[in-house]
């Protein structure tokens, strides 16, 4: 990160703010080791605006980045690194050529920034920027090969945050990253109006697919999963319930749907067995969104003659171009909610404790939210 400067702005409504030197960040120091620290704040560059971070949501993807399982794609590039990339916060400084924000934006933020001119970013597939983890070219992917916003301050790119309305909260805002996900995915493959919709994985991007399946016109829902997030799962208004560790997921879809199969499948767990068992679960004709991360070396039995055979169409599914700003809206029109998906709240002094109540599912927990 930049030094930092003792300098003045205009927060909300105008009122004078002065941006410290130096802030706390939670620092990535090692393989599974986190220390609280003081660094400089960053500041503000061409095309950019400081933030001052209020709620950055943990995601299934920082254990594993602290686990040092992606280091072969660069995730972190170094250490020490803040990790960080669902979060909303306020604007407090922009940068040289920025007219679009001012000082006291409420804003929430995406994890990816493209080169911007490369054939996909040309596109709008910024997510799939060809120039990827080059930041010489302008590519930024927040939290996992630039500093991401487990901290108090920090820089980002216009072309990464989205206003939000006052009364989206930031904790709520936090989720915008996430429901972009699910909403990716499912605007990938669409949704049958008044057909049947499966999602694998209650967690936080199933659950905001569920109820964004449901406010697109699914005819019924049905999820798979176990415990408490299943249960989450009908508190957000699943039709139906599958339990797989008690019942086999295609074969229950299968007599839920009379033998036809689902129209639409969207697996958001990650789960060894879930692809495999969403092509049996599927209509002929069907189509599939895949929004989890795999151990490839462990999936097995996958059913490609039957995806043939069934014209079977299969999406891989990565973040969320394009999508933030339908999902603000979504926020404000109360298709989406996170009353039932943020389920606990941590000051960004306890990150491990917050950390290890993410990963453990310690007491129900969801989504957890740090508010620096």
């Amino acid at each position: 990160m930049g030094q930092g400067l003792g300098r003045g702005t205009r927060g909300k409504k105008g009122a004078p703010m002065q941006i410290p030197e130096r802030m706390k960040a939670c620092l990535l120091t090692a393989v599974n080791q986190f220390e609280i620290r003081e660094v400089p704040v960053p500041q503000a560059g061409l095309g950019e605006v400081l933030c001052r971070v209020r709620a950055v949501a943990i995601c299934g993807t920082d254990p594993e980045i602290a686990a040092g399982r992606h280091r072969g794609k660069g995730w972190p590039p170094r250490y020490p690194f803040i990790l960080g990339h669902e979060w909303s916060g306020e604007v407090v400084q922009v940068g040289p050529g920025v007219t679009e924000f001012q000082a006291g934006d409420r804003v929430a933020g995406e994890a990816h920034k493209g080169c911007g001119i490369c054939r996909n970013c040309v596109k709008g597939d910024y997510t799939l920027c060809l120039n990827y983890g080059k930041p010489e070219t302008g590519h930024r992917h927040y939290g996992f090969t630039v500093p991401g916003a487990n901290c108090e301050f920090n820089a980002f790119s216009i072309k990464a945050v989205k206003k939000i309305p006052d009364r989206l909260s930031y904790v709520h805002a936090s989720l915008v990253d996430t429901a972009g996900v699910a909403f990716h995915g499912i605007r990938l493959i669409g949704i049958t109006p008044g057909g049947t919709v499966a999602i694998f994985g209650p967690g936080p991007i199933g659950l905001c697919a569920l109820q964004i399946a449901r406010g697109m016109g699914a005819g019924r829902t049905i999820m798979v999963g176990r415990g408490r997030r299943l249960r989450a799962a009908q508190e957000i208004g699943a039709d139906f319930l599958v339990d797989f560790e008690i019942e086999d997921p295609a074969q229950k879809i299968m007599d839920l749907t009379g033998g036809r199969g689902a129209d639409e499948i969207l697996e958001c767990s990650g789960g060894t067995d879930a692809p495999a068992q969403s092509i049996h679960g599927v209509r002929k004709g069907g189509k599939i969104a895949l929004l989890g991360f795999y151990e490839d070396a462990k999936i097995s039995g996958f059913p490609l003659t039957q995806v043939a055979l069934g014209e079977i169409l299969i999406r891989g599914s990565r973040a969320n171009p394009n999508v933030s700003e339908d999902v603000i809206r979504l926020f404000e029109k109360g298709i989406l909610n996170g009353e039932k998906i943020v389920t606990h709240r941590f000051p960004l002094e306890k990150y491990e404790e917050a950390f290890q109540t993410f990963k453990g599912r310690k007491d129900g927990a969801i989504k957890v939210v740090l508010e620096p």
